[in-house]
């Protein structure tokens, strides 16, 4: 039976000193000083959470890049590594619209047509740009961009290769000598899928449609009353809390003298009136 232990612990969905998120009502869209956020790394290659502060670093290969231009700014937004006044630093990119594109791609796949890779032989000398060239390059303060097409204009056969060919070739520069940084919002989806690809073991090997589906079986809807056993980090009763939406309540239950780590529930950024609605209780037989 349910003792009336409704004691909310330091690591429930109660808003301690840990938690930056303000009183305030915030802006789902829009990243502020303390929220948690996803970082998509080089299209999925490394996927990093983070807490968004004015000291708070993020370390791509062996640099480190402050996450201080990421304050403020809309969720789904890009960011490219580059050189500043103070050191390395993230520029965010603004995707740019061109009126030929269509043009240009229909031009691309007729020239593409007359070339091939068959005569191409990778013997590492079709490069004339050395490594010191390149160090030089960076210590001028060249951008990552400058970097690649320096590659492209002193690869002889860059030309010769298909455009498949040559956007591989340009993405593979692009992820080596200017990463770029996705900003994600955490969701249940998002961060089910992180954590499934970087830490399986501490979900309990869940996947995102097991997910849905124990929710939807759950019949887990607004204005529900929810109790629940969690014993994957939290990440249930985050996904239980988000499809709620700051209706209902939760009653999180667990048996023996030490309760579930529940460190994920921090990472969804969840306001004061959802927290308010969030319990831990003792099982006892």
């Amino acid at each position: 039976m349910l003792n009336g232990l409704a004691q909310e612990r330091g690591y429930s969905l109660t808003l301690k000193k840990n938690n930056i998120q303000s009183d305030l009502v915030q802006n789902s869209r829009v990243t502020w000083e303390g929220c948690s956020v996803l970082l998509d790394i080089n299209d999925g290659d490394r996927l990093v959470f983070a807490r968004l502060t004015a000291g708070s670093n993020l370390k791509i290969g062996n640099k480190n890049y402050s996450l201080r231009p990421l304050i403020g700014c809309p969720f789904g937004s890009s960011f490219q590594t580059g050189n500043g006044t103070e050191g390395h630093c993230l520029s965010r990119v603004i995707p740019s619209t061109e009126g030929n594109n269509d043009q240009e791609k229909g031009g691309c796949q007729i020239v593409d047509e007359c070339r091939d890779n068959r005569a191409i032989v990778d013997n590492n000398e079709a490069q004339t740009l050395t490594s010191e060239d390149i160090d030089q390059m960076r210590r001028q303060g060249a951008k990552g961009d400058e970097i690649i097409e320096a590659l492209i204009a002193n690869s002889a056969t860059f030309e010769k290769k298909t455009a498949f060919s040559q956007e591989k070739y340009r993405i593979k520069k692009q992820k080596k000598y200017a990463p770029r940084v996705l900003l994600r919002r955490p969701s249940t989806r998002s961060i089910c899928e992180a954590y499934f690809k970087k830490y399986p073991n501490r979900i309990g090997f869940l996947r995102v449609d097991a997910l849905s589906l124990l929710l939807s079986l759950a019949n887990v809807t607004a204005n529900s009353d929810i109790l629940l056993v969690d014993m994957v980090g939290g990440l249930l009763t985050g996904a239980v809390a988000e499809r709620l939406g700051g209706t209902g309540y939760i009653c999180n239950t667990y048996l023996g003298s030490t309760p579930h780590p529940m460190d994920i529930v921090r990472i969804f950024n969840f306001e004061n009136e959802i927290c308010k609605r969030y319990f831990v209780f003792l099982v006892s037989s």
